[in-house]
């Protein structure tokens, strides 16, 4: 697109589906592929600096198969799945496989540590829990098998990748790793005057911070710490670890306990550093955390003590701006509510109680926002709103911020709503969001496997993953790149800097199976296997423009 799209020709899409809608209302005219000075944002914006294209397809149509479908030309490698050992030491691939992220070797595209979320367990992983009660070997199982993995993959001489079981990086993170806190909580009451925790699970998706650790969230974590009998207040934070450091393991507090989807880190003009977060429930809200210094690259992972001291603030979309979560402005909130006041005494109790806080000080309730990303190309904050039946969103949106004057440290913004799921647009419920180099919006459907084949979700059937480009060709048009098994997602695309390789995880495929004899889901289809297997992919065949 050479120019802004100018209302006249905005208006004449509004018959033609919400996917040119949403590339029309966007003015997607200035994502030309050449990044801003001003977006030195952290995350896995594909190579956006090569300005490589990720190449064109021929789409797919919906499909209701038990494969992970692409288009003619591409391929997949089942690069880990659940259960594979991962290292000498016979430590395990995790369940429920989210997030990627892809870092490499000696600057390599074929070779890197991958690191993947495992956000919890199903049937193929415990086995079945009867009476609503896990035994000692499955609790187990159940805190063994969530967490993250480390893992070293690379490409052989044949095209394929592969896992490298040698790897002195790899490892597992789970719920029995011990972490340390930080940020106001660490020490508080609110956390039992802990000022470590053992474990993290329910993680989600995550982010890549400026200096080269992973942030990594853990969302649905309330169900786990009951059974387990482990203190709930040491869970629902923002955890960072080393991929290349076995021994770096924090939770950081200042950025709020919620059910985290994942971080989106950037940096406002005067270098304090960004991180925006979604509030995964129906009725929550979206997150900022501004730090109180500044980043300086020379100091590499020292800058993670950024994420210890700032402000975090929530969105209040009536408004237009951001309101601190602070223990001032809920105190002054709550003035007239004692029951409420003797909740927050110190701001370790704020972040802590960071949901009923963030409604107290004008957070506005919202549907479901996950995934966030910040454009490269104009520093506009991308969230999706998954959906929520409550209020009749069924099939979810993608809302774009516009912070004030493009400062990503702003108060105050402005919002639309870039794209909204649906049968005119071909996708429903979208999860995660990226950018590729070229301006290419990829997105990631989450339609509950209790809903997909049925009622109003009957034309999508099985989740994908759709392109949205904003040049060439296919312009302004939803494009279906990739069909997921039968009861399953696709979440955590991460594509190598080349932009040669798409990482992707299939997530619970076959998981509405009560009965292991009886599995609704084979997929990855290994010979002789009964069961469904969660698993990360490596998709190749991009041809670069």
């Amino acid at each position: 697109m050479n120019k802004t799209m100018d209302r006249k020709t905005f208006l004449s899409y509004l018959g033609t589906g919400a996917a040119a809608l949403a590339t029309a209302s966007a003015g997607l005219g200035v994502l030309n592929g050449k990044a801003s000075a001003m977006s030195s944002t952290a995350d896995h914006l594909f190579g956006f600096n090569t300005n490589r294209v990720s190449g064109y397809f021929e789409p797919i149509a919906p499909s209701k198969e038990d494969q992970l479908l692409l288009p003619k030309n591409f391929k997949y490698d089942v690069v880990a799945a659940f259960d594979d050992v991962i290292n000498e030491a016979g430590e395990k691939f995790g369940s429920g496989c989210d997030y990627n992220a892809f870092f490499p070797l000696k600057g390599s595209n074929v070779r890197g540590l991958l690191v993947n979320n495992h956000e919890y367990s199903t049937i193929f992983s415990i086995g079945p829990v009867k009476d609503g009660k896990m035994t000692a070997d499955q609790l187990h199982k159940n805190l063994y098998y969530q967490g993250m993995s480390v893992i070293e993959v690379y490409r052989d001489e044949k095209g394929t990748w592969k896992m490298d079981k040698t790897s002195s990086y790899a490892r597992r993170i789970n719920g029995f790793t011990k972490f340390d806190l930080t940020g106001p909580a660490k020490g508080s009451t609110a956390v039992g005057g802990a000022t470590t925790a053992v474990g993290t699970f329910a993680n989600c998706s995550g982010g890549v911070t400026l200096w080269n650790t992973v942030l990594s969230c853990e969302e649905n974590f309330a169900e786990t710490a009951a059974a387990s009998k482990l203190p709930e207040t040491h869970y629902g934070w923002v955890v960072e670890v080393d991929p290349f450091d076995k021994s770096y393991l924090k939770k950081h507090t200042a950025l709020g306990r919620f059910n985290h989807e994942n971080t989106a880190m950037g940096l406002a003009p005067d270098g304090r550093v960004v991180v925006y977060m979604g509030d995964d429930k129906k009725d929550a809200c979206i997150y900022k955390f501004i730090s109180k210094g500044k980043f300086d690259k020379l100091k590499g992972r020292a800058n993670s003590a950024l994420l210890e001291d700032g402000t975090l603030y929530v969105a209040n979309l009536k408004s237009g701006k951001w309101m601190p979560v602070t223990l001032a402005e809920v105190t002054k909130a709550a003035k007239d509510k004692p029951e409420v006041l003797s909740k927050f005494k110190t701001q370790g109790d704020v972040v802590t109680f960071c949901q009923e806080a963030a409604l107290l000080v004008g957070g506005t309730p919202t549907d479901r926002p996950e995934d966030i990303e910040i454009s490269p190309f104009d520093n506009t904050v991308f969230i999706c709103h998954t959906n929520n039946d409550n209020h009749g969103n069924i099939h979810g949106h993608i809302t774009r911020i516009f912070e004030s004057n493009s400062d990503l440290g702003a108060l105050e913004f402005d919002f639309e709503i870039f794209a909204a799921g649906g049968r005119q647009s071909g996708f429903s419920s979208p999860d995660n969001l990226a950018f590729d180099s070229n301006g290419h919006l990829w997105v990631v459907t989450d339609i509950s496997s209790s809903s997909q084949n049925k009622g109003v979700h009957k034309s999508f059937m099985n989740n994908g993953l759709f392109v949205i480009p904003t040049s060439g060709p296919d312009q302004a048009m939803a494009l279906q790149f990739a069909s997921a098994p039968i009861e399953s997602e696709l979440t955590g695309p991460f594509f190598t800097p080349d932009e040669q390789t798409l990482f992707l995880s299939v997530q619970h495929p076959g998981e509405n199976t009560s009965d292991l004899s009886k599995p609704s889901s084979l997929w990855p289809h290994r010979a002789g296997d009964k069961k469904a297997r969660c698993a990360v992919v490596a998709i190749s065949g991009f041809k670069l423009g």
